[in-house]
């Protein structure tokens, strides 16, 4: 048996500002060479987690410690913050958060150059570990004109040039468009695999986390770990659902058919999959025996965007002849690959950015001459990085802001504030700092503060990124909520299943322009549409394959209302 090389035993954390611990007489073993993939609710202690692993507890964290934390056989509070960053290696989720060097080359080379290494070992390295993770021909670029999958290989190389023999990633997948995060999870099994490093995932997303080989699944709530087994078992209890865990959507679709997964079917993902001819049988049954969802009626258009091109001032153009319009009450997806102009164009409605050529109307009335301000009492926006709309100190007064603004105070306010802070399942928060929460909760904030002002439609970029499927499923059952009383609802976003779930049209963008304007059925199960917006195939239309029925498209989107109507509250 392999040597351990992360030893948890007994241990127990509490944050200085928090009457609870956090992560509760955890007992974990991780031996040498696995690759071990965590997960759990929101707020269930993986963060914290991954700070006692890559020692930011106890040295940046102030609070109380019981236990023992062992990494390479030494304790963890006995080290200094660099000694552990010499055997544990971090890729956070958000790649910009890492950045250091003005260029890729600069930004590998960083920790070489802190070990005072001579120059040509540090190019020799720097070379070997952007060979390693294919990105050599981006040594001279800057991080701020690479891709999100880019960035988050350089991030990769920066730890991998130190040769640790750890390597932690803390929700890698979170800010990756769908294709982009399947490349992602490759990586690091290649890299696992070359390397023989011990492997650490923090993910929510357990379908796409699992499209490679993993060891084992460690599922925690509420600061305890509640299992400890190997996927194909986690994935045939009822234990990912019972801690608010959404499993793979095939699975889910078994189910509704009456096929019990079990862990001799190989359930781990869609292409190791193994069914019956009877378990293939009733996927068909249940297809043919389910009806289709009758058609919504057409409502009237609230926003017409009419041949909209924008160009930033360094003379790239983003948006090219753009043409889409949004009906009253709708719930439209915005999908498409990293940097094909989906924020762009979001950024033109609201007005942050003005076109240079194209018209904007809303409720048949020009937006050109509006102000930022006058739009923005028409059309909410939510930013895709929270700290760039964050800038108060506490929730409360963060989630206020827009009210105060806009000379909403007393009880009014208080009412409005506290309702958007529970639909966000923030309201136990609201006299907490914002320094002290994830960068999913964080998220929530922002969300809770545009949904404070009431706006009339509301522009959502990834709305539920970082948030596990209990807490995603709570916001979007509000959202779908707010727009049944006919608020109009934009989400811009690289989950699939988001847009499946909840919305019945999605535009889809590439290269600055919309390839596509259909069903997100329709969508993700045309191959041509899927790659050139680095989209990902549902599991659902390779599972209705499989299983031989006769309309696979139609199967997606018969799967995906039935879901919705059995899961409705």
């Amino acid at each position: 048996m392999k040597k351990p090389v992360i030893e948890l035993d007994n241990f127990t954390w509490q944050y200085a500002a928090q009457k609870e611990p956090t992560l509760r007489e955890l007992s974990l073993t991780i031996r040498e060479g696995e690759k071990v993939l965590i997960c759990g609710p929101s707020g269930c202690g993986k963060s914290t987690l991954a700070h006692c692993l890559n020692g930011l507890i106890p040295f940046s964290y102030h609070g109380e410690m019981h236990g023992s934390v062992r990494i390479l056989g030494k304790e963890t509070k006995d080290l200094s913050l660099f000694d552990v960053s010499k055997m544990v290696g971090t890729v956070l989720q958000d790649a910009d958060g890492q950045f250091v060097g003005l260029t890729v080359a600069e930004d590998i080379a960083f920790a070489l150059e802190n070990d005072n290494v001579a120059q040509s070992e540090l190019f020799r390295r720097v070379d070997e570990a952007a060979d390693l993770v294919d990105i050599k021909s981006h040594l001279r670029h800057a991080p701020t004109e690479l891709s999100g999958g880019q960035k988050q290989r350089v991030s990769l190389a920066g730890v991998m040039v130190d040769n640790v023999p750890i390597l932690l990633f803390d929700e890698p997948l979170a800010n990756l468009d769908p294709a982009t995060g399947k490349q992602a999870i490759e990586l690091i099994d290649e890299i696992q695999k070359k390397t023989h490093t011990t492997v650490v995932i923090i993910e929510h997303r357990l379908e796409d986390a699992l499209h490679r080989d993993v060891d084992r699944v460690i599922l925690m709530q509420d600061g305890r770990i509640v299992a400890d087994a190997a996927p194909d078992e986690l994935l045939a209890s009822e234990l990912l659902r019972a801690q608010g865990i959404r499993e793979p959507l095939y699975l889910t679709a078994l189910r509704h058919a009456g096929v019990s997964p079990r862990p001799d079917m190989c359930l781990h993902n869609i292409e190791s999959l193994r069914l019956d001819d009877g378990q293939k049988a009733a996927v068909r049954r249940w297809f043919h025996e389910t009806p289709a969802a009758p058609k919504a009626p057409e409502r009237p258009v609230l926003l017409e965007a009419k041949d909209i091109r924008f160009a930033y001032d360094n003379g790239f153009e983003a948006l090219h002849g753009v043409s889409l319009t949004v009906r009253e009450g709708e719930m439209l997806a915005i999908v498409g690959r990293n940097g094909a102009g989906k924020s762009t164009f979001s950024k033109v409605v609201c007005g942050f950015e003005r076109q240079q050529e194209g018209t904007l109307t809303f409720a048949g009335q020009s937006l050109d001459a509006l102000s930022i301000k006058e739009r923005a009492d028409r059309i909410g926006y939510v930013m895709q990085n929270p700290n760039q709309m964050i800038s108060k100190v506490q929730i409360f007064d963060e989630v206020a802001l827009g009210l105060v603004t806009r000379g909403v105070s007393g009880e009014v306010q208080r009412r409005r504030v506290e309702d958007a802070l529970r639909v966000c399942g923030l309201y136990p928060f609201r006299n907490w700092p914002v320094s002290a929460l994830s960068f999913g909760q964080k998220k929530r904030v922002t969300i809770a503060s545009i949904l404070a002002l009431d706006p009339k439609m509301i522009i959502l970029d990834e709305p539920t990124a970082g948030q596990d499927f209990r807490r995603y499923t709570e916001i979007m059952e509000f959202l779908r909520e707010l727009n049944a009383r006919g608020v109009t609802v934009v989400m811009i976003t690289h989950d699939m299943h988001l847009m499946l779930e909840y919305c019945r049209r999605a535009a889809v963008f590439a290269d600055g322009r919309i390839i596509a304007d259909a069903s997100p059925a329709d969508v993700l199960t045309d191959p041509d549409v899927v790659a050139r917006a680095n989209l990902r195939e549902t599991s659902l239309y390779a599972l209705a394959v499989r299983c031989g029925v006769d309309d696979p498209r139609a199967f997606v989107q018969r799967f995906i209302d039935h879901d919705r109507e059995v899961r409705e509250p």
